[in-house]
């Protein structure tokens, strides 16, 4: 396991204190429950019945592919495509299928997370995370992590290591949650329409607009505009060093 990974599953795991109580499962939905279906089908063979993991595939409740996902981009991507040279073949789903088995892997973490709320991995010690140099922290707050850009210190960041215990701040920063990506597609005919991106993969880009109305278009006829807040969290998250992510917690954590 990579250092990036074994962070992200550390922090995921811990994140997991501030997302509900032990043992209370989201209610199943109708599209987790055909996705479970599918994943049973087609899935469970390699990943195990209920995703953590079978004698050929990894546990998909730990995967950064999973963790990172949104509205199915990078799962939709693997499961059309495949792992060729880790012996995943592609599987031919329909983007209803793919979106219905995206749900249910989400639905699995959120709930593991939630049964392991409290309970890092015993061989990644808490402390970890309050360690780091502040001073260097504001530095990539301020330079090469271009965190001016989009936050203030007076802002949206004043008082930030009030509002959140360490465990939270420190997870909220690297994956801030419930941030909704947003797109404008204009079709060849007829006017753009804007809305919360629902589904998206290399070949397909549904939107739900203002009013609640779903639409769906092949990517290849439309003219796309992605709008994702988190474009720039995402991309330091293949950048960061392990010091930059504790010296980076350490600043934030003097924002009281």
């Amino acid at each position: 396991m990579g250092m990036m990974e074994g962070w992200a599953i550390a922090v995921a795991l811990l994140f997991a204190s501030c997302t509900g109580a032990a043992g209370q499962n989201a209610p199943e939905t109708g599209a987790v429950a055909r996705g479970r279906a599918q994943f049973t089908k087609t899935c469970s063979f390699c990943h195990g019945a209920d995703a953590t993991g079978g004698p050929e595939g990894p546990n998909l409740t730990l995967s950064t592919t999973v963790r990172h996902d949104v509205n199915g981009n990078l799962i939709g991507t693997v499961i059309r495509e495949g792992r060729p040279a880790k012996g995943m073949p592609p599987v031919p789903l329909q983007p209803d299928q793919i979106a219905d088995v995206v749900a249910y892997l989400h639905a699995r973490v959120t709930e593991l997370d939630r049964r392991s709320a409290g309970k890092p991995p015993s061989s990644y010690g808490l402390e970890h995370l309050l360690t780091g140099d502040a001073a260097k922290g504001k530095a990539f707050f301020d330079g090469v992590g271009h965190c001016t850009q989009c936050h203030t210190v007076t802002g949206d960041l004043g008082g930030i290591a009030k509002k959140y215990p360490p465990v939270e701040l420190q997870a909220r920063f690297l994956y801030p949650p419930d941030v909704e990506q947003t797109a404008v597609v204009t079709p060849k005919t007829g006017p753009a329409i804007e809305g919360v991106v629902a589904y998206e993969d290399a070949f397909t880009i549904s939107l739900r607009d203002r009013e609640g109305w779903n639409h769906s278009w092949p990517r290849s006829t439309v003219k796309l505009e992605v709008k994702d807040p988190l474009a720039a969290h995402r991309e330091l998250l293949g950048h960061y060093t392990q010091p930059d992510m504790h010296n980076v917690f350490a600043y934030l954590e003097t924002l009281k």
